[in-house]
């Protein structure tokens, strides 16, 4: 079948890029995606799991304010006080914080006031990366785990404004910018590939940053295993609706059945009743059946996998096979955020693992548990990662409105079953 896909994206080599310039680019990177936003937009709050676009950009200057300039920068002034409390997230021992399901009741600040605080930050920031020392050991660290905190609202603001646009009947698209050019190829159909098990290692290196979750790295046993080349199609998903898969009952989860008849779910979240259009950031578009099915919950995926004779990939599965990829130095290609369709795209019919990186984050069949010898930083930061670990999946490999430099094979994602307003979707694995 026919399908357009955009030349793969590289990731930026910005290894050597100076810490203030990335700074920069990134807080940039953010105001750029409200570019397309009216004044309203900014504001209202579509579900408890979503937040504002205005709370996205002040919650990641306060990031900055509370954990950068408050401690490092001598003599610095906050912006307002009250600030420390309405954009706190979950950071207990900092202090306690305006409720989650409530962000969208903000009015005040005025967006034009967030604004406002979001360059009292930067110019602030500026001044402390150009004042640090060739001693000073920890600003960086603490600077690079800002900005990749940034990047991953980034990804929440597009998917938060998604939902947002969904609820309103006029179905409004976030941008109306014509498509980046794209080329033709056919999506060869699904196969399997087959990997060898053993004693393995996995985790982050330590050569490049990563979250405290990635580490440490350790062995772990894998048995041998298949993947399937390339990512689930809407068009294999929808034959899995039409042969009932949402009223058969022996293809899903005790608590995946429950939370289908409890929502009513009868199709993926951004799909039309007629199962031939679905609701993108470009708007209501035609259902293309080679591109990867996306916002997919735990749930749906695993009962996809049952239905197709198959099962999903653990996380070791998932990292492993990513690393036999052939080496590129530090790049990555995918269709990230930086090929702006945002949207998914079909594989094409290239032999070997395609659409690892960028599209849609994986599912895995793995539980958000910490690795062994893990152990959370000291202070406020050690409640970034470790104290979620419970009751959530992880996955993998980073989605079609991810920034580009910010995935690495090792990075886990990670969410409870039933959420699927994320790019989410499935590659299947068997057992050998």
């Amino acid at each position: 079948m026919a399908a357009v896909y955009p030349a793969a994206t590289p990731v930026i080599d910005r290894s050597h890029e100076p810490l203030a310039c990335r700074y920069t680019r990134i807080r940039e990177a953010s105001l750029a995606i409200c570019s397309p936003l009216e004044i309203e937009d900014y504001v209202v709050q579509s579900m408890p799991d979503a937040s504002p676009a205005k709370w996205h950009l002040a919650h990641t200057s306060w990031f900055f304010e509370q954990f950068l300039l408050r401690p490092l920068l001598s003599g610095y002034q906050p912006f307002q006080a009250g600030f420390e409390y309405l954009f706190n997230s979950y950071y207990q021992t900092v202090g306690p914080m305006h409720l989650r399901p409530e962000r969208g009741l903000l009015t005040r600040p005025s967006v034009k006031e967030v604004l406002a605080y979001r360059q009292h930050v930067d110019e602030h920031m500026l001044k402390l990366l150009d004042s640090r020392s060739d001693d000073d050991d920890h600003l960086e660290p603490l600077a690079t785990l800002g900005m990749n905190h940034e990047q991953q609202h980034q990804e929440l603001m597009f998917t938060d404004i998604k939902h947002l646009f969904s609820k309103n009947p006029l179905l409004p698209a976030y941008t109306r910018k014509p498509q980046p050019a794209t080329e033709v190829r056919n999506s060869a159909p699904l196969q399997f590939l087959t990997f060898e098990g053993g004693v393995r290692e996995i985790g982050a290196t330590g050569k490049h940053f990563c979250f405290d979750n990635e580490t440490p790295r350790h062995r772990t046993l894998v048995e041998p295993y298949a993947l399937s080349d390339r990512l689930v199609a809407n068009g294999e998903y929808l034959e899995f609706i039409r042969d009932g898969g949402y009223r058969r009952a022996e293809f899903w989860l005790s608590d995946g059945w429950s939370t289908v008849n409890q929502e009513g779910w009868t199709r993926p979240l951004y799909w039309a009743p007629s199962l031939d259009a679905e609701f993108t950031l470009r708007g209501l578009q035609p259902l293309d059946p080679s591109a990867p099915v996306s916002h997919l919950s735990y749930y749906e995926a695993d009962a996809f996998a049952r239905w197709a004779n198959a099962r999903l990939p653990t996380e070791a599965e998932w990292e492993l096979a990513a690393e036999s990829l052939p080496p590129r130095g530090n790049l990555l290609s995918g269709n990230f955020l930086k090929s702006d369709p945002l949207k998914p795209l079909p594989a094409g019919d290239q032999p070997g693992l395609k659409q690892m990186f960028g599209d849609v984050w994986e599912w895995t069949a793995s539980p958000y548990v910490a690795y062994p010898g893990y152990r959370p930083v000291k202070g406020a930061l050690g409640e970034y990662n470790g104290k979620f670990m419970c009751s959530q999946l992880v996955l993998r490999g980073g989605s079609c409105v991810t920034p580009a430099d910010h995935v690495r094979a090792a990075y886990r994602n990670f969410f409870y079953p039933q959420a699927r307003w994320q790019f989410m979707g499935v590659r299947l694995a068997r057992d050998l």
